[in-house]
């Protein structure tokens, strides 16, 4: 047997199959005789002695693959029969181990994915009792760190959504078919007229003569999987390996996790508690100087963008267009594109107003590209249903052109979000009856009332409990809370020791500052957790009084 014939190697037994190239085979057997002098002399055995074994459809070991035996072969030991009708070697034996295995490596993407989150909590999580029966204080567990508005089925969804869906199953075809990778035109057109409700009111040739005028369509706009799945349409399409991502910190790891998948470098810009969580602009600024001071390559851009989420996960923070200003004012200084997660969109309270970062550059003259993502999922509370989008509204300058044909192109990987689902966009963003706007709008203000009560409610509580200090939200569903460790005996030194004591001792989950990104360094003197106030009333109170009872217990 030659070692580069190219025929595949079928090694049986009783409980799989094992693939091995001619040149691993080769060594391993070259390797055995030289250990111990014996050559194989077993006589040869039918294929059919083996349930698994299929020489004539025969599967091929992809260029790659290896395959881990720890010594599970020895020569003598092996039977071999070559297999007169593919030229393939088939090696039967009753000896092998059954820890002969195919060992493919993962790819380096995946072993560059890493969510946070998960490697904080999971470990703090594996233990835990959901029963409080089974605990034996009678404490079933409440989480005040999923970040799903339905979880407790207390806030239903828009009524409009559930007509539009049942009206298109009923209708036929059930809207089954395949459509655009890039969304069903109609969904495309909806929300380009949500996002730009003026576009047509002048005419398209006089705003194209008109100087720094951007004129956006449906052609920039591509429906995803959700809002996470156009955050990965766009930085996908955004970054390279060794490219650099600036996102904030604290801030929804997501971002993190897509850039560092494809070998992106991420760089953490601070937020500021004390000025309710506005981004350190002064932080962005000596970052990007920084970053292209040391560029090894001056004429490609290594920060490739920054992100901005407004509101905010997790701060709960709204920001407003004065602010937003200078952070597009920023961009322009260092002509990076911005990109704006406003998945929460105008969720917001009291006089706080959602001002979209699309507006805002619009306003300036258009010399920064804005990719917008957003969706349906928290603002109408179908989260499940996966429905997102981006869209690219560029410089006057045409900078993303590019970036956004590579993220239609990639759309095409997994054709788009569900044609059903789909048909709800339209619905609710641009209905066609005078009683689903008055439905939809009835209902957005009971959502933000209820909402914004809630969120109050455990404000409130939290405030009175002893070491806590709460940053009120403006917006989207979370608050943080500011742990005083100096004021909690030594077993609470920081967010993690405090999550992990509550849940043990109180059965109430929360997420710790560090899930965000804030790390030992930042939170040395103000470490902080994160809650989400979705629940219901009683919920909130019953988590309060025990968070309360906790604090109080630990308390110096």
């Amino acid at each position: 047997m030659s070692p580069n014939d190219g025929r595949t190697i079928i090694i049986a037994s009783d409980d799989n199959i094992v693939l091995m190239s001619p040149p691993l085979i080769d060594r391993r057997l070259k390797n055995n005789n030289s250990n111990d002098g014996t050559a194989s002399s077993t006589p040869a055995t039918s294929t059919s002695s083996s349930p698994y074994l299929q020489p004539s459809t025969p599967p091929h070991v992809p260029s790659g693959f290896a395959l881990q035996l720890n010594d599970a072969i020895s020569t003598a030991d092996l039977e071999q029969q070559e297999d007169t009708s593919n030229g393939n070697i088939v090696v039967s034996s009753s000896s092998i181990r059954n820890d002969a295995v195919i060992a493919s490596p993962a790819s380096q993407k995946s072993l560059r994915t890493h969510n946070p989150i998960r490697a904080i909590v999971d470990p703090i999580m594996a233990h835990s009792i959901k029963c409080g029966k089974e605990r034996g204080d009678g404490k079933d567990q409440i989480s005040l760190a999923l970040g799903d508005p339905t979880a407790y089925g207390n806030i239903p969804p828009c009524p409009v959504i559930i007509s539009a869906i049942t009206d298109a199953l009923q209708a036929p075809g059930m809207a089954a078919g395949y459509v655009n990778a890039v969304g069903t035109a109609e969904a495309r057109h909806a929300i380009h007229k949500y996002h730009y409700p003026n576009a047509n009111n002048t005419n398209l040739d006089d705003r194209e003569a008109k100087t720094n005028i951007v004129v956006t369509s449906p052609d920039d706009v591509i429906v995803a999987n959700g809002a996470s799945g156009a955050l990965e349409l766009g930085l996908t399409a955004l970054l390279d390996e060794e490219s650099v991502l600036l996102v904030p910190r604290p801030g929804f790891p997501l971002y993190q996790v897509i850039a560092e998948s494809h070998g992106a470098r991420v760089v953490h810009y601070d937020l500021l508690p004390n000025q309710g969580w506005e981004c350190d602009l002064d932080h962005i600024d000596r970052i990007i100087s920084e970053e292209e001071e040391n560029a090894h390559d001056v004429s490609t851009k290594v920060v490739r963008g920054i992100v901005v989420n407004n509101p905010s996960n997790p701060t709960g923070a709204v920001y407003s267009e004065e602010h937003l200003m200078q952070i597009v004012k920023l961009a322009e200084k260092w002509n990076v594109p911005i990109i704006a997660d406003e998945i929460y969109g105008d969720l917001v309270f009291g006089n706080n107003v959602f001002h979209p970062m699309a507006n805002v550059a619009s306003k300036l003259g258009y010399t920064v590209p804005i990719i917008t993502a957003s969706g349906l999922g928290k603002q109408y509370l179908i989260p499940g249903w996966r429905l997102g989008w981006l869209i690219f509204q560029d410089s006057r300058h045409g900078s993303i052109q590019d970036v956004k044909k590579g993220a239609q192109r990639l759309a095409q990987v997994v054709l788009g979000a569900s044609r059903l689902a789909q048909v709800v966009i339209p619905a609710v963003l641009d209905p066609c009856n005078e009683s689903d706007v008055a439905a939809i709008a009835q209902w957005k203000e009971n959502l933000y009332t209820q909402v914004e009560d809630q969120a109050a409610l455990l404000c409130g509580l939290l405030k009175e409990c002893q070491g806590l200090e709460v940053i009120h939200p403006q917006g989207a569903m979370y608050a943080m809370v500011k742990i005083h460790a100096r004021l909690f005996d030594e077993d609470i030194y920081d967010d993690v020791s405090f999550m992990k004591l509550l849940l043990e001792e109180e059965n109430i989950v929360v997420l710790p500052g560090r899930a965000f990104g804030m790390g030992q360094e930042e939170e040395r003197d103000t470490p902080v957790f994160r809650v989400v106030f979705c629940a219901p009333e009683d919920v909130l109170r019953c988590a309060s009084e025990r968070i309360s009872s906790f604090c109080s217990r630990h308390a110096m």
